[in-house]
C-alpha cells in the first residue's frame, strides 16, 4: 500500500476507521479525504459496507469522491453486486455523488427492483443522476414498475426520482399505472402525477388525496 504522509499519519488514519468510537472513525474519514491517496480507496470502500453510523458513512462517501474516479468507480461497481445490502446501498449512493455516467451499466433492472428498500432507494437516486441522454423514458418505465412498494419514505423516494425525470419521460407509464388493479399502485401513480404538475405539493398531501380518490372509485382523472 503506497501512502504519502501529507496531512498526518495515514496509517493511523486507516486504523482509525476501525476504532470503536464513531467520533474517531469520523475524524479518520475526514483525514483520509483531506489527504487523498490511492492506497486509501480499498479500505474506504470496505468500511462503507459495514459502517453502522450514518454520519460516518456520509464522510466515507465524501472521502471516496476526493479520490480519482479511475480508481473508485470499478470498486464501487463491483460493490453494487455484493451480497451485503449495505454494501450495495452505499456503493450506489457514492456513485450518485461521483456522478460519472460510466457507472450507468451497473444500474440494471435487477438493481432498480432490489428486494431491500434502502438499496432500491439508493438505486433510484443514482439512476436519475447517471441516466444517459435519451434513456430517460426507458428508465421511467422501469421505475414505474416499483410504484406502490414499501413505506412512505420508499414511495416518496420513487416519486422524487420520477418527478426528476420529467413529464415527457413518465407520462405514459404513470397513465397506465393510474389504472392498475392494485389500489396502492393507483394511488402512488396519482400522487406522483400531482407532484409533477405541482412540485410544491407535499407528498403527504398528494398521497392522501390520491388514496381518497381511489377509495371512492374515482377515475384517474379524478386526481387531476
Amino acid at each position: 500500500m503506497t501512502m504519502t504522509r501529507q496531512g498526518g499519519d495515514p496509517v493511523r488514519a486507516i486504523r482509525g476507521l476501525e476504532d470503536g468510537h464513531a467520533s474517531v472513525r469520523l475524524r479518520a474519514a475526514l483525514a483520509v479525504g483531506s489527504a487523498p491517496d490511492p492506497g486509501f480507496v480499498d479500505k474506504l470502500v470496505e468500511r462503507s459496507a459495514i459502517e453502522p453510523e450514518f454520519f460516518v458513512r456520509d464522510m466515507l462517501t465524501w472521502a471516496l469522491t476526493r479520490h480519482p474516479v479511475s480508481m473508485t468507480l470499478p470498486l464501487l461497481v463491483r460493490e453494487v453486486r455484493s451480497q451485503r445490502p449495505q454494501a450495495r446501498s452505499q456503493a450506489l449512493h457514492t456513485l450518485s455523488k461521483i456522478g460519472d455516467r460510466r457507472a450507468w451499466p451497473a444500474i440494471t433492472p435487477a438493481v432498480l427492483s432490489d428486494a431491500d428498500d434502502e438499496v432500491a432507494r439508493s438505486a433510484w437516486r443514482a439512476a436519475v443522476v447517471l441516466v444517459p441522454d435519451g434513456e430517460e423514458a426507458a428508465l421511467a418505465g422501469a421505475l414505474v414498475t416499483q410504484l406502490g412498494r414499501g413505506d412512505r419514505e420508499t414511495q416518496l423516494s420513487l416519486s422524487r426520482a420520477l418527478v426528476a425525470l420529467g413529464e415527457v419521460a413518465t407520462a405514459v407509464g404513470l397513465e397506465e399505472a393510474a389504472s392498475a388493479p392494485a389500489p396502492s399502485v393507483r394511488a402512488h401513480a396519482l400522487a406522483t402525477q400531482r407532484l409533477l404538475r405541482d412540485p410544491d405539493t407535499g407528498f403527504e398531501a398528494a398521497i392522501e388525496e390520491a388514496k381518497r380518490v381511489v377509495a371512492l372509485g374515482g377515475a384517474p382523472d379524478g386526481g387531476r
